[in-house]
């Protein structure tokens, strides 16, 4: 998402014209200057002496790096590197200044409960229904789609100007189009009193319209349910993520933001535990009529036109998630606690779509420092279905990005000291990880600043239980519930629960492939086709690693020369340390993954068996030409190369004159074998082998060529591509080899192909 960013016009600072009312300035013509050189030297010696200043750090600079001076070298570079890390905000916790609202004519109004609500356009009827709760105060926060004559009766309504003069630190970080200016709104609720904020959208009707009835508003107090919840089980610790959906009756829907590979977990639970009620500081509800999915449910359940009307078992009891486990939680239908008020931020650098969920994830991950824990609802919204566009394209985010996000932070961990401190932590680390950018960060560090600004104390930190030895759960502390199994007259889904063939492919996909690192090499410009490439195989794979001839900090993609990508894998390797294995791709060359399921992941995979890619070729000898010169460093290697990598390599290619060359577009290396890969790399050193010559080397010397699997055997190789190059193209391949891919244009063209063998990539478009 790109983010509007608001400055002041630069002043024009002219001198002052020496001819003023007409009249002539009284010393026209200035005094004659001394020429005599003494005085010159003498007047100029401080210009003289910066620049002999300068000339002698550029040859200090020169000399260094060519007598190899590397320690001092390498000094210089790394402040030159360090300078392109993500700085972290350094804030003064004990000297931030109060704000108090003094732009608005709500300076004295408070009270304890507010419906925070997105507004682009005139009022709708549900947020009439809104304004009619009794107890609440509806806060509407406008952007730049919202008419500028806007009103609703009953509802405080904060335009863009308003939020301008509020003095918050946020509003320089927030986008004028966007539903997450409801930031600056729980900064105005919580000046105000607010103690509870109802998280809603314009578009859904609270049913019976009453809060109370649903969520637990209150916690302590009189009024507050002493009651012990159904808890979902900790018994298994590598389930980090579950459907609440089944749970409420609906086995075959899903919620926006869970990782596609957990859309076919759809069984019913073993077994519950319980857990005491009054730390539920963040309660996500559940929407009949159109539930929040994501645009994979919307377009191939859709059936026509026809709306959605889906519902949830209203008499399934309220379900905790324990330290470990997460749901997605969204932004139109969630009940937040002052406890959590915290977590209410919306990231400003990843897709509108993926905003709260994210939220959500980093929110959850965090609440358990102080105590919290997510519960979820039965249905609390009816919310309608306009038949409107669900764009994929803005999922992006989620679809990429989320599984290996709740893994990354359930494993979380931080050595501060206060709530605060660790919430900055945490979004320093996920702007390190590339799930949001500095932008996020920055927000962060002026959010928090802000809650103390408007009179918000932070929570206490409570010992977390995660990485302890947990209880085995007893036979008495199980507790059983078997939800309803209710229709689903618009999935197209049979009644034993299974999905739709096209939904099971891509959860095939992803199962097989959801744990390999995909390295995609950009020759073209990555400012048209980063974000298409990983929208594209990101879906099925764990993350796409892009690597280019130019870095690109916003768009997350390495500098790496193709010539010598080789030597920018192992940093790769060791940053994904767990993955089962790496696949190298170039983008002239298109991956049908949904061939490569049957592919061993243990083995090694290239295009050896492929004449026009991989060639042997015999050099005259000597250091005459490029190929001889390549022949003659492959061989200092292989003479270094440790006993089993050189019986491999000799077995393979006995004649010293012999080269092997492979371009490379696309080959797998599974993790058993990355320390070796890694030690070949570094065998090479300083010598300038090719990638092309590099590759092939390091394949036969790992392993023999007999071993290879050949899932790629059948790929569609030509050396040029043809002038229809849809005629090239096959989805019963693995890969097909040459394609360019140079603009949005090239990209739709070559989603529409490929959905022959994957039908969903047309929600891309």
């Amino acid at each position: 998402m790109l983010v509007q960013e608001r400055s002041a016009p630069k002043s024009t600072n002219s001198k002052p014209n020496s001819r003023i009312n007409g009249s002539l300035p009284t010393n026209r013509f200035a005094e004659t200057k001394n020429l005599d050189f003494s005085a010159w030297v003498s007047e100029n010696l401080y210009k003289i002496v910066a620049v002999v200043a300068l000339a002698a750090t550029v040859a200090a600079l020169f000399f260094l790096r060519n007598v190899g001076d590397t320690a001092a070298l390498l000094c210089f570079e790394k402040q030159a590197h360090d300078l392109e890390k993500i700085a972290f905000p350094r804030v003064d916790w004990n000297n931030i200044a109060p704000i108090r609202d003094t732009a608005s004519k709500f300076t004295n109004f408070r009270t304890e409960r507010w419906i925070v609500v997105s507004v682009s356009g005139y009022p709708s009827d549900s947020l009439r229904g809104l304004v009619k709760i009794k107890g609440w105060q509806v806060l509407a926060i406008g952007n730049s789609r919202t008419p500028s004559d806007w009103n609703l009766k009953g509802a405080i309504y904060l335009s863009l100007e308003m939020q301008a003069n509020l003095g918050f630190r946020v509003v320089e970080f927030l986008p004028y189009d966007s539903y997450v200016r409801k930031t600056v709104g729980y900064l105005f609720a919580i000046q105000h009193g607010a103690k509870k904020i109802f998280d809603a959208d314009d578009r859904g009707d609270v049913i019976n319209g009453d809060l109370g009835k649903h969520f637990d508003v209150e916690l302590i107090g009189e009024g507050a349910r002493q009651e012990v919840l159904l808890q979902y089980s900790h018994d298994n610790p590598n389930r980090t993520v579950v459907n609440p959906y089944v749970h409420f009756g609906q086995r075959s829907v899903w919620p926006r933001g869970l990782p596609l590979e957990n859309v076919g977990e759809i069984g019913h639970e073993e077994f519950y535990t319980e857990v005491f009620g009054g730390k539920q500081f963040i309660q996500q509800g559940i929407s009949n009529g159109l539930p929040d999915v994501d645009s994979v449910f919307y377009f191939t359940r859709k059936s026509g036109l026809e709306a959605f009307d889906i519902r949830f078992d209203k008499h399934a009891p309220k379900v905790a998630l324990p330290q470990g486990m997460m749901i997605p939680v969204n932004s139109f239908n969630t009940m937040y606690h002052s406890p959590a008020f915290w977590a209410l931020m919306l990231p400003v650098s990843v897709s509108t779509m993926a905003s709260d969920v994210l939220r959500g994830y980093w929110g959850q991950r965090l609440l358990w420092e102080v105590g919290g824990y997510v519960a979820v609802y039965p249905p609390t919204v009816h919310r309608y279905d306009k038949i409107e566009a669900y764009p994929f394209s803005e999922e992006k985010d989620l679809h990429v990005n989320v599984g290996r996000l709740i893994n990354y932070l359930v494993l979380w961990k931080s050595n501060k000291h206060r709530l605060f401190e660790k919430i900055l932590d945490l979004s320093y680390a996920m702007a390190e990880e590339g799930f949001w950018t500095e932008k996020d960060v920055k927000l962060t560090a002026a959010w928090l600043q802000d809650l103390l600004a408007v009179g918000y104390q932070q929570p206490r930190l409570m010992s977390l239980e995660l990485g302890r030895p947990r209880a085995n759960i007893g036979h008495g502390d199980r507790r059983e519930f078997i939800p309803q199994k209710l229709p689903s007259v618009h999935l197209g889904v049979e009644e034993t629960g299974t999905v739709n063939y096209e939904i099971a492919n891509l959860i095939r996909w992803r199962k097989t492939f959801g744990n390999v690192v995909l390295i995609l090499y950009c020759s073209g410009p990555v400012e048209r086709t980063a974000l298409e490439w990983r929208l594209l195989y990101g879906r099925v794979f764990r993350t796409v690693v892009i690597l280019s001839e130019k870095k690109d900090m916003d768009l997350v993609v390495q500098e790496g020369k193709l010539d010598k990508a080789y030597r920018y894998l192992p940093k790769i390797f060791d940053q994904f340390s767990s993955a089962e294995g790496f696949l190298f791709l170039q983008d002239n060359t298109i991956l049908n993954y949904w061939n490569l399921v049957q592919a061993d992941k243990t083995k090694l995979w290239i295009t050896n068996k492929l004449s026009e890619s991989w060639t042997p070729v015999l050099t005259k000898g000597g250091n005459s030409d490029w190929l001889s010169q390549q022949a003659s460093m492959v061989q200092q290697v292989v003479s270094m190369m440790p006993a089993h990598f050189q019986v491999n390599y000799k077995e393979f290619s006995p004649n010293e004159k012999n080269l092997l060359l492979c371009n490379s577009e696309v080959f797998y290396v599974p993790q058993r074998l990355v320390s070796d890969f890694i030690e070949l790399v570094s065998l090479i050193g300083d010598l300038d082998i090719h990638q092309k010559v590099a590759i092939p080397m390091f394949f036969v010397s790992m392993d023999s060529p007999q071993n290879f699997d050949p899932v790629l055997d059948t790929t569609i190789y030509k050396q040029k591509s043809p002038t229809n190059s849809s005629a090239l193209y096959s989805a019963k391949v693995p890969a097909v080899h040459p394609w360019t891919v140079s603009s949005e244009q090239d990209f739709i063209k070559l989603i529409r192909i490929m959905a022959e063998g994957d039908p969903l990539l047309m929600e891309l478009v």
